[in-house]
């Protein structure tokens, strides 16, 4: 057993002035006051700064190489190029102190094959995302064309619950890396997306849908997902805050990503398919940065469930690592330090079914981060890491 003595403390959903954290194994055995005691012969590591659980990033694509065209070049990865891009990957989330990571956009499963390797974060696999013929992200092999009838559905939800997959991710809207999606309009049938969330319910596991527009938003709560991804709510003009169809998610209990954060000290360039859709909505990439900031303000005005999810791994300005822009965002938007946090933290956890996961708390994995900024001071202050531990190891600090 060791201890862990730090000025400030993130429980997960409170701060907490002057701790003394028991750390028994791999596992929180106690979180005691600063003065507490320690038993004779236990050793101890003094932070002065802040302790916090390991974060989590909720939208990780292990897959992509954290270069601008990331995405592009998955499909033609050998088997060894691809396990060198993800033992990298997992790595630099674990460098940050991101110590569980959920993927939702694999190839042909070899991140949900090669998940639970001791060393490296936590890792929670969707498997390659349900997608129509062609559609947004086709070459990651999850296709299902419904027009062969709903047998189609039925067998890609059977393959993945055979995998043993933890979450069932469906591309519900084009996207705006696959040139030839409409990133304006619904992917599949509402009965389609229905089927998809029932196959999947009935088989326990929880359904995830990428949409960016809001006819793709409505219909992905309609059919009863649980999460959805992006939930940028385009429209002929650019972004928009819908709030009656906020109050619906909220309603619905739906949970939602808004892949927000991006590196601030790297300037986003759109590549060519991207740069056509912003020429087609009017917008501007700083546009999109400050509609974003936006809608987070107002989902979590509305009583949205929100975690905190960077679409990491698709480009240099979301590489993996950074779900701490994510919380930035977050911030910047308004949203109290608090609820900011246990986005990466104890409601990931809840949303991800990891209650070992995202606390402080006696009993709970001994995943931990030191920082020395204060986010409620500081945004970016989950980027000045100190110390990680890994399931009461410490790996990095």
């Amino acid at each position: 057993m060791f201890a862990i003595r730090a000025d400030r403390a993130f429980d997960g959903t409170a701060f907490l002035d002057g701790v003394t954290l028991l750390v028994d194994g791999p596992t929180i055995a106690g979180v005691e006051p600063a003065g507490f005691r320690l038993p004779e012969g236990c050793p101890e590591v003094r932070h002065p700064g802040l302790l916090l659980p390991g974060l989590i990033d909720t939208h990780t694509h292990l897959v992509g190489d954290s270069l601008m065209g990331a995405l592009d070049r998955v499909a033609g990865y050998s088997d060894s190029e691809i396990e060198a891009v993800v033992t990298q990957a997992l790595a630099d989330h674990l460098a940050a102190g991101i110590t569980t990571v959920r993927d939702l956009g694999d190839r042909k499963f070899n991140v949900a094959d090669r998940r639970r390797r001791a060393g490296e974060p936590t890792v929670l696999a969707a498997g390659p995302p349900l997608t129509t013929p062609g559609g947004h992200c086709f070459y990651l092999g999850g296709e299902v064309d419904c027009s062969t009838g709903p047998q189609a559905v039925d067998r890609a939800v059977a393959e993945r619950v055979e995998r043993g997959v933890d979450v069932i991710k469906v591309m519900a809207s084009g996207g705006m890396l696959t040139p030839g999606t409409d990133v304006l309009a619904p992917q599949f049938s509402l009965e389609a997306l229905r089927r998809i969330v029932d196959r999947a319910h009935a088989a326990g596991l929880p359904v995830t849908a990428h949409a960016h527009p809001i006819p793709a938003i409505r219909q992905a709560v309609q059919a009863g997902v649980d999460g959805i991804e992006h939930c940028t709510c385009l429209g002929p003009g650019g972004m928009e805050i819908d709030r009656r169809l906020f109050d619906e998610i909220a309603a619905a209990g739906v949970v939602v990503c808004g892949t927000a954060g991006t590196d601030p000290l790297n300037p986003f360039i759109p590549p060519p398919p991207i740069q056509a859709i912003f020429d087609r909505l009017g917008v501007t990439e700083d546009d999109m940065i400050r509609g974003r900031i936006e809608q987070l303000a107002a989902l979590h005005a509305a009583g949205v469930r929100l975690v905190c999810g960077v679409d990491s791994g698709i480009g240099d300005t979301k590489p993996h690592g950074s779900v701490g822009f994510a919380v930035a965002d977050h911030l910047i938007a308004g949203i109290p330090a608090e609820v900011a946090l246990a986005g990466a933290t104890s409601e990931s956890a809840d949303v991800c079914g990891l209650p070992a996961k995202g606390r402080l708390r006696a009993g709970a994995d001994a995943d931990l981060l030191a920082v020395d900024a204060d986010p409620r001071i500081v945004p970016y202050a989950l980027g000045t890491v100190a110390a990680v531990w890994l399931g009461g190891t410490q790996i990095a600090g």
